[in-house]
């Protein structure tokens, strides 16, 4: 796949989620595609080694979040190689992003496409979530396949701001993991994902944590 061919396919993608033509967002993309594709011959960072199928089941995945999802503050847990937090962070240039995983091969690489193109909205976190300690809190926690629903929370909790939303991205309906939620974190809804070129169902799940007024008047 060539980069005029994945710069086609993005636009494409752009127009079927309803997402405003971005020249730069474009360009910038197609860059962080053909990084992943260099990197990943050294270095594990994904078992998807077609270009095409990269840019369908990373690339336009996580793209497929981004008219849902509301936010300023984004912590993107276990991001591995950016997904969904740096695409989001290049479509959002005015908000600000944190990728954190406890991979340092992927922390590096990461920092290294941070510095490639030029996102001065990102910040690289070499670390585990549960001992991530920010100066302020973030109003929106992503994951994306990173742990279940539960550790997922649990671990992040102390992450999240009073007014804030977790975006749990998931392949499966997962009523199982629904229905074993924390004690302080409530369904907000089950937004269905639309991924461009995917036949596979997608959703991401949006929750909010139970503050100790709403439990008392519960």
């Amino acid at each position: 796949m060539t980069e005029t061919q994945a710069q086609s396919a993005l636009q494409a993608a752009f127009a079927e989620l309803g997402l405003a033509e971005n020249h730069q967002a474009w360009s910038k993309l197609v860059q962080y595609w053909q990084l992943l594709q260099k990197w990943n011959q050294a270095i594990n960072l994904t078992a998807i080694r077609d270009p095409h199928e990269m840019l369908i089941k990373h690339l336009f995945d996580s793209l497929s979040v981004a008219p849902v999802m509301t936010w300023n503050r984004l912590l993107d847990v276990g991001t591995g190689a950016g997904f969904p937090g740096l695409v989001l962070a290049i479509l959002a240039p005015e908000k600000s992003v944190a990728l954190i995983d406890s991979n340092s091969k992927k922390t590096r690489f990461l920092m290294q496409a941070v510095h490639a193109l030029q996102l001065t909205n990102v910040e690289v976190v070499h670390e585990r979530v549960e001992a991530h300690r920010p100066a302020v809190p973030y109003d929106a926690i992503v994951s994306r396949a990173f742990a279940s629903l539960s550790d997922f929370l649990t671990l992040t909790r102390h992450l999240l701001s009073e007014d804030g939303y977790w975006w749990a991205m998931k392949a499966q309906q997962a009523e199982a993991e629904l229905a074993q939620l924390p004690a302080f974190a409530r369904l907000i809804r089950c937004h269905p994902l639309q991924v461009p070129q995917l036949s596979a169902q997608r959703r991401v799940i949006q929750l909010a944590p139970i503050h100790s007024n709403e439990k008392e008047q519960a």
